[in-house]
């Protein structure tokens, strides 16, 4: 699925990663092993891993991409579980819910299956879980260890799944360009990679800018209960550049410019959406981050928060309008 047009990008942005990696050694150099310093290298360096990774796997194709996903939504489904008010009888539920579950949602993408993939969580799972909860005849708390475990399988499986199900989309590409070059970035794999490279960099270069322009800019809190790092001049200045990031992309999708910026603009806002949302609950459970398994970045989950919101949205539109 990576044709030339995909190695372009991807090459762009290790030509990016490795500028950050040059001035964070410049920055250590001149103010020293300081705790900022070591946390921008920590970040950069996890970026280098998570960069080659997506890589790779959209290298060995999109099996190999639907299992990274199906990985990453288990990683991230521990992780919210272990912070989940759940009990000892929930035990049978949730062997369902992490074993089951997740592996016959994202067999239904590798099947190119869109009916099933898009009401089994929904319908049949939102149905299931709670009555196959009811049978372990444990009523105290009952709502609230019910709604835990059906919002989890939300976001960290169906929400995330999203992503991946981009690669399958039919999308009427133009291809007269690439036709008219030689170019194979046109074919059904190839396109799907492209949209896929494109929600994620939009969406993850707007956490990054928002993170730049909070830290320089930022001095008036969105909701400073939750999380008083975001700021109005972060969220603004992140998601105006990273609208502007889109419209720049709009070579790689079967978009206009102006289409482009607009779902970029609506993937930024959702992503915010999902970062204020997972803080909300990291508060409510009295944790800084949903994990450690990324140095600088915190849990799985805490890198997916801005995906989960911004993936089935772009998902969607996407489906509706190009396909």
């Amino acid at each position: 699925m990576l044709d030339d047009t995909a190695l372009r990008l991807l090459g762009g942005v290790v030509l990016v990663l490795i500028l950050a990696s040059l001035t964070a050694a410049v920055l250590a150099k001149l103010l020293g092993p300081t705790s900022t310093i070591t946390n921008l290298r920590q970040r950069i360096n996890a970026w280098w891993l998570m960069v080659a990774v997506i890589g790779a796997a959209l290298a060995a194709g999109e099996t190999v991409t639907i299992i990274l996903f199906l990985l990453l939504s288990l990683l991230a489904l521990r992780e919210f579980i272990t912070i989940s008010p759940t009990t000892r009888g929930d035990h049978k539920v949730l062997v369902w819910l992490v074993f089951i579950i997740p592996a016959v949602h994202y067999w239904f993408i590798w099947e190119h299956w869109y009916g099933m993939f898009s009401v089994f969580i929904p319908v049949y799972a939102f149905l299931f879980l709670p009555a196959r909860n009811a049978l372990a005849g444990q009523t105290k708390g009952f709502l609230q260890r019910a709604a835990s475990i059906q919002w989890a399988l939300m976001v960290c499986v169906y929400a995330i799944s999203h992503a991946p199900a981009l690669l399958q989309l039919p999308v009427a590409m133009e291809v007269g360009r690439e036709a008219a070059e030689g170019s194979s970035s046109g074919s059904g794999g190839a396109a799907g990679a492209h949209l896929l490279l494109f929600l994620l960099i939009v969406v993850q270069g707007s956490d990054v800018l928002q993170y730049i322009w909070g830290k320089t800019l930022g001095k008036h809190p969105i909701a400073p209960k939750v999380s008083p790092n975001k700021t109005w001049e972060g969220f603004i200045g992140g998601v105006l550049s990273a609208t502007a990031l889109g419209a720049a992309l709009w070579w790689l999708t079967p978009f206009t410019p102006l289409a482009a910026a607009a779902l970029a603009l609506v993937s930024c806002v959702m992503g915010f959406a999902g970062g204020l949302v997972m803080s909300a609950i990291k508060r409510d459970r009295g944790i800084k981050d949903f994990g450690s398994t990324i140095p600088g970045h915190g849990g799985i989950m805490d890198r997916l928060d801005s995906l989960c919101f911004a993936a089935p949205v772009f998902f969607h539109a996407v489906r509706f309008f190009y396909t």
